[in-house]
């Protein structure tokens, strides 16, 4: 799958972009003795992964642990022991953070320009008691899809755009009974499936492997346990699962009485979504008004920076960053005017890095989010975003905010996208529902079962290019913080030159006829890898 490990990966300078500003640094390590990592031509694994090394998989290394991971391990290991860092600011954009959590309170950014609980704007930015960043979606939790704000306005859009949202609302309306059935019939089987693992097992939360280990001849425990094993393939806790199953047949339930389109979520803001100037709205609550709606954000960060070799829940990618957090992603379609001001927030206060683990089909004011992208490119600013999970080739289908009006020619260098990798090593390494393109996506990065932090101090499995996305931000992070000389450009294409590469045919979209060379899936074919850019990155640097 990757390339053949009797050449060493090289590390070229790329002209292009040893661009001028880069900067000299003292005392840059001389790793010249080291090559870069390449990967076996047959790489086997000979035992599933357990629990406790799933939770750690993605810094994993693809020789020394023959899991596809970014080789964050080792990185540390044997090229950063004993260096030091400059503190980067990653900014999260996201549906907010649990700030409060006790693996990330301590990376949590704070405004030094701000004075706590005064009422007053400090800092002169336009938002009061921003301590720890911004609440662009106020007290709101769920909102429309973009295609039903669309249906509601079509001035917002073309006739052409209208026709389109149209066209998906028709057949979401025609799809909604069939699939609140099917959710219905599925939560039924989960449950009871559930209640008979349960049962033989005496306890009421189990583990994959404890599933595995059952030798029962009983028909229904046998039945059960495929059923199950099913379950846990979908990467989350099965009372999570069987939660999102109740939220589909809930929202399915709206869709059919027509709830969805009825309700006007924006209105507690008091803003004009549509006008990019009216500014004065949200709040600097970055958790929201309910916690446990942060699970998304909350795990995100976690990913890119929870606490290190600290004994309690997962690992972060970086060792010496502060989460900024700018709540702007709802459970729904974000608003467009929310994406752009909340990227142009994470810069004005400091962000190297932002992660944006979002997206939609439309985009209405898809020029505001280019704009905020050149802005962040002007800064300096790295933005790191999801490809998405609907299996897509984003090369033909529209896939929102990205760097490029037409698909094909990118407005700046400072956005890269990327697609989610499996632990699974072989032909199922690509996640089933990561979106691929040539164009696109630039990158791929492990994105299913990826442990991290989740509110009030507890830990899950989630997946998703969401995941994948912020393990490649941590990585981001980790190269500006200690080579915080190399401009954003440099470092985007440090981690795309420096992947491994696969050069094997792999399944596609959970299709097992389905077949592609994995590097037609993405602009580089590579999965990024923290070693190789580290070593890349040193090079440059040094010029």
């Amino acid at each position: 799958m990757y390339m053949n490990a009797i050449k060493t990966l090289s590390l070229p300078l790329l002209s292009a972009l040893v661009l001028a500003g880069c900067g000299a640094q003292r005392q840059l390590p001389n790793y010249k003795s080291l090559t870069a990592i390449t990967v076996p031509v047959d790489v086997t694994k000979k035992k599933a992964l357990t629990e406790t090394q799933l939770k750690r998989w993605n810094h994993f290394d693809i020789v020394k642990d023959t899991v596809p991971g970014m080789s964050v391990d080792r990185a540390y290991a044997e090229l950063l022991k004993d260096r030091k860092s400059e503190k980067v600011i990653v900014g999260i954009v996201d549906s907010g953070v649990d700030i409060e959590h006790e693996d990330l309170k301590s990376v949590v950014w704070t405004n030094p320009k701000e004075i706590p609980g005064n009422g007053i704007d400090d800092d002169k930015n336009g938002y009061v008691d921003d301590i720890h960043g911004w609440n662009f979606l106020g007290d709101i939790t769920k909102e429309h899809l973009e295609y039903e704000r669309i249906i509601k306005d079509k001035t917002l859009v073309d006739e052409v755009t209208y026709q389109e949202a149209k066209k998906v609302y028709d057949k979401k309306i025609g799809d909604a009974q069939e699939d609140k059935n099917r959710y219905t019939q599925m939560l039924a089987e989960v449950n009871t499936a559930d209640k008979a693992i349960q049962k033989q097992l005496g306890k009421e939360v189990y583990t994959a492997d404890e599933l595995k280990a059952i030798d029962s001849k009983d028909t229904l425990v046998q039945k059960s346990k495929m059923y199950m094993q099913r379950m846990f393939s979908f990467g989350m806790p099965i009372a999570d699962l069987k939660t999102e199953l109740q939220n589909q047949i809930k929202t399915n339930e709206e869709l059919l009485n027509d709830d969805s389109m009825v309700k006007d979520y924006r209105k507690v803001l008091g803003d004009n979504p549509n006008d990019i100037t009216d500014t004065n709205y949200g709040n600097n609550n970055v958790i929201g008004p309910d916690k446990k709606e942060a699970l998304h954000g909350t795990h995100v960060a976690g990913i890119v920076a929870q606490v290190r070799n600290n004994n309690i829940g997962g690992d972060g990618i970086a060792n010496n960053v502060e989460i900024l957090t700018a709540r702007a992603v709802p459970d729904g379609d974000e608003y467009d005017k929310d994406i752009a001001l909340a990227i142009r927030y994470a810069v004005d206060n400091g962000a190297k890095v932002i992660n944006g683990s979002f997206g939609k089909s439309f985009s209405p004011h898809k020029n505001w989010v280019f704009d905020a992208i050149k802005y962040a490119a002007e800064k300096d600013v790295l933005i790191v975003h999801a490809a998405g999970n609907d299996a897509k080739n984003i090369d033909y289908f529209d896939n929102f905010p990205n760097d490029s009006e037409d698909r094909k020619t990118e407005i700046s260098d400072n956005l890269i996208t990327v697609g989610a990798l499996n632990f699974e090593y072989g032909k199922n390494v690509v996640a089933r529902f990561s979106n691929i393109g040539k164009i696109n996506v630039d990158v791929f990065a492990p994105g299913v079962k990826i442990y991290a932090s989740t509110p009030e101090n507890s830990y899950k499995f989630l997946q998703g290019t969401s995941m994948a996305a912020p393990n490649v931000a941590g990585v981001a992070a980790l190269i500006r913080s200690y080579y915080p000389k190399l401009s954003a450009s440099q470092v985007k294409h440090i981690l795309m030159e420096s992947g491994l590469a696969i050069d094997k045919n792999v399944v596609v979209g959970g299709n097992p006829k389905d077949i592609r060379p994995f590097n037609e899936l993405s602009k580089t074919g590579k999965v990024v890898n923290a070693y190789n850019a580290i070593l890349m990155a040193n090079e440059m640097a040094k010029k």
